[in-house]
């Protein structure tokens, strides 16, 4: 493959990753706060976060056919045309005051969030196997920019207007404008069709059965979910416990810097110590981001339990985003790909439906709403690092 044209690419996306990825993190900070608002009932409030992760899990593999049939550059152009849609619908919701509206502008900014998760494998279409781990991180590193970009959108527009957070979602259709200049650049061929008679590789249930697979998913959703998870209640807890809207900015700007700092040397870790190392590194470091968190609710530990979920995120999801694409064949990316965010986002969804639930309806205070966000980590870290031990130890010879 041409590494001129895979690093050209990757340039593309690390652009594309910086600004339209800023929509996101945007959106996690003033949905939540918005679905305070416009929510009939509290424990609703993060429901309006919930629809664009369930928008994102069931366009994950339907975009990702698309993607197979009509290339990269159509499904990305696709994506930002769904957000500029989606913000668009819950601007209106806002001025409005509906939030049913508002919930379906959410559920089509969905569709943005699950192209953004194909940037990381359209780093590595033109890319030879030795670049792809890098690839992959410069990609994701991309996120620091959005981290700036985001959470400084939501402190020049969230009081713009008479009605709050309307100016944002206006800044957020700006953002999405900007897509179709991005991906003219973007230079991946379309996958040619299969001739007559040619493999299209295992079937589904074969490869869902395959060992790395199969962890790698498990462990992909299990680093998504819980970092969405506590994500999604922390502007809702930070603001509960006395703090102002923009120190939850700054607090969810460190995360998500923290999301996308570790890049630069993720892929090279994970080329020296292997994937699963790192994805095992990742899970620990999420435990104690949820350590720090039920130690208090003081600022400086808001800070420094949302940077270790950063962190704990980049080498869960990065690790084993790198070991899924290790153990499918070419002719399999489609397919595989498309069920990998399908199976993470769909755990995505559970935990962002999970979080307002906790966050407002348990213990009948904030700091006991946050402690049960928190403690819900545990199951599903003892699930994804036993997975992660069984493929090891399977793997040791006898």
């Amino acid at each position: 493959m041409d590494l001129a044209r895979a690093r050209r690419n990757v340039a593309v996306l690390v652009l594309a990753q910086a600004i339209l990825g800023a929509q996101m993190s945007v959106i996690f900070i003033v949905g939540g706060l918005a679905g305070q608002i416009l929510s009939p009932h509290p424990c609703l409030v993060t429901l309006p976060l919930s629809m664009i992760i369930l928008g994102s899990t069931l366009s994950a593999r339907p975009l990702a056919r698309f993607m197979q049939a009509r290339g990269r550059q159509a499904g990305f152009l696709l994506a930002v045309a769904a957000g500029a849609l989606g913000a668009a619908i819950a601007a209106a919701g806002l001025w409005l005051g509906s939030f049913a509206l508002f919930m379906v502008g959410s559920g089509l900014t969905g569709i943005y969030m699950s192209a953004q998760g194909f940037y990381r494998f359209a780093a590595t279409d033109t890319a030879p196997e030795d670049y792809a781990p890098k690839a992959i991180s410069l990609v994701m590193a991309g996120g620091l920019a959005a981290a700036i970009i985001g959470p400084a959108l939501v402190r020049m527009t969230s009081d713009l207007t008479a009605v709050p957070f309307l100016a944002t979602y206006l800044a957020v259709i700006g953002l999405n404008l900007t897509g179709p200049l991005l991906f003219a650049f973007l230079d991946i061929p379309k996958p040619p069709a299969p001739a007559a008679g040619a493999s299209t590789g295992r079937p589904m249930g074969q490869i869902l059965r395959t060992p790395a697979i199969a962890v790698a998913m498990v462990c992909g959703m299990v680093s998504y979910a819980l970092m969405n998870l506590v994500m999604t209640s922390t502007p809702l807890a930070v603001v509960g416990c006395g703090y102002d809207t923009a120190d939850a900015a700054n607090i969810v700007s460190a995360h998500v810097l923290a999301m996308f700092a570790p890049s630069f040397v993720t892929g090279h870790l994970i080329a020296r110590f292997g994937p699963e190392r790192i994805v095992g590194l990742g899970l620990a470091i999420l435990a104690a981001a949820g350590a720090v968190a039920l130690s208090g609710v003081e600022l400086e530990q808001f800070f420094i339990a949302l940077i270790l979920l950063g962190i704990g995120w980049n080498f869960g999801y990065i690790g084993a985003t790198t070991m899924l694409t290790r153990a499918h064949a070419p002719e399999e990316r489609g397919r595989v790909q498309g069920m990998n965010d399908f199976v993470v986002f769909g755990g995505v969804f559970l935990a962002s439906l999970s979080s307002g639930g906790l966050m407002n309806c348990s213990g009948g205070s904030i700091v006991a709403g946050w402690n049960a966000v928190n403690l819900a980590m545990l199951p599903f870290l003892a699930l994804a690092g036993g997975a992660l031990l069984w493929l090891v130890m399977r793997r040791r010879p006898a």
